[in-house]
């Protein structure tokens, strides 16, 4: 069956989430951004292979899950016809690498399926969040909502508490020119898959003990918050400082989320200060981000280029 090639399709982008990594599941700050490099969006098989199979089996499982949970504000019917009728979701996002995989499904299944719809504005992001949380709880166990709230609003959300949520109005594409400072943020595959589930349960253990949710207060929300408006102000002299300070807590406080295979290039970049490396969703394995004040100047870093790196923002 072919989709009705005159409706046009609902891309959904992946996310990156800059700044915030754990601290949204426990009411720290955050700021995630859409990124159109990978994308997802559902269809109609043309053509029965592997790939239409597993993702409709995959869809059928999420399909389930809601109807246990009773989720009816999604019209099941409809998407119980859909699925025998072969839709699936065609992405290019890496499944398990912290860029929104799910986020992406989910937020493509609630804008094709929900039943009533809900207007977009500020004062109606936390309800829209919290049903988003629901349904990805499917595929981590626990969600901030985030992920798929960023992928359906296809625009950069800050997040100042559980309670406070809004889009900032910057325009992602005016990072995206290269200029003669070189500096940039840049994404680096580790070239191993994460389990969001296991660093999530993992986390949520660790911040029960009361020293790390004691430095957690004092300095990894100091850091987190001054990267962020550093960066909305496009201070990037600010947001190298603070983000130097931040991959220096990390790899002290949370080494369990970097793989091995990092370790070691993580270290360089902050003794040799070319580039400041941090999470980008839950570690443990996929994407890492990182920051430097001249990218040309990575081609000299053998280590890092062991690794696939593609930079996203030039500033």
């Amino acid at each position: 069956m072919l989709i009705n090639k005159n409706k046009k399709l609902s891309i959904f982008p992946s996310k990156i989430l800059l700044f915030g990594e754990y601290g949204i599941l426990k009411n720290y700050t955050g700021f995630s951004i859409p990124n159109y490099e990978y994308k997802g969006y559902l269809k109609f098989y043309s053509k029965l292979d592997k790939n239409v199979i597993n993702s409709n089996n995959e869809i059928r499982k999420f399909f389930n899950f809601l109807k246990i949970k009773k989720f009816n504000i999604i019209n099941l019917e409809k998407l119980d016809k859909d699925l025998k009728k072969g839709i699936y979701f065609k992405s290019n996002i890496p499944q398990k690498y912290g860029i929104g995989s799910s986020g992406s499904l989910v937020a493509a299944i609630y804008d094709r399926y929900l039943m009533y719809k809900t207007s977009i504005c500020n004062k109606n992001l936390i309800f829209i969040k919290n049903i988003f949380s629901n349904m990805e709880s499917f595929f981590h166990g626990k969600s901030s909502g985030i992920d798929p709230l960023i992928c359906y609003l296809k625009k950069p959300i800050l997040v100042k508490s559980n309670k406070h949520i809004s889009t900032i109005n910057i325009n992602i594409k005016m990072f995206n020119n290269k200029n003669k400072n070189n500096g940039g943020i840049f994404l680096i595959n580790s070239g191993l898959q994460s389990n969001t589930k296991k660093m999530n349960n993992l986390f949520i253990k660790k911040i029960k003990e009361h020293n790390f949710k004691k430095i957690m207060d004092q300095e990894y929300e100091k850091y987190n918050v001054k990267c962020i408006y550093s960066f909305i102000n496009r201070d990037y002299k600010t947001l190298l400082e603070n983000i130097k300070k931040l991959s220096i807590w990390i790899f002290n406080n949370i080494k369990q989320m970097i793989p091995k295979n990092m370790l070691k290039i993580w270290i360089n970049g902050i003794k040799n200060d070319n580039y400041y490396l941090k999470l980008c969703g839950s570690g443990g394995g996929g994407f890492f981000l990182g920051f430097t004040k001249d990218y040309t100047k990575l081609n000299n870093e053998f280590e890092l280029n062991k690794y696939i790196r593609k930079i996203i923002f030039y500033f």
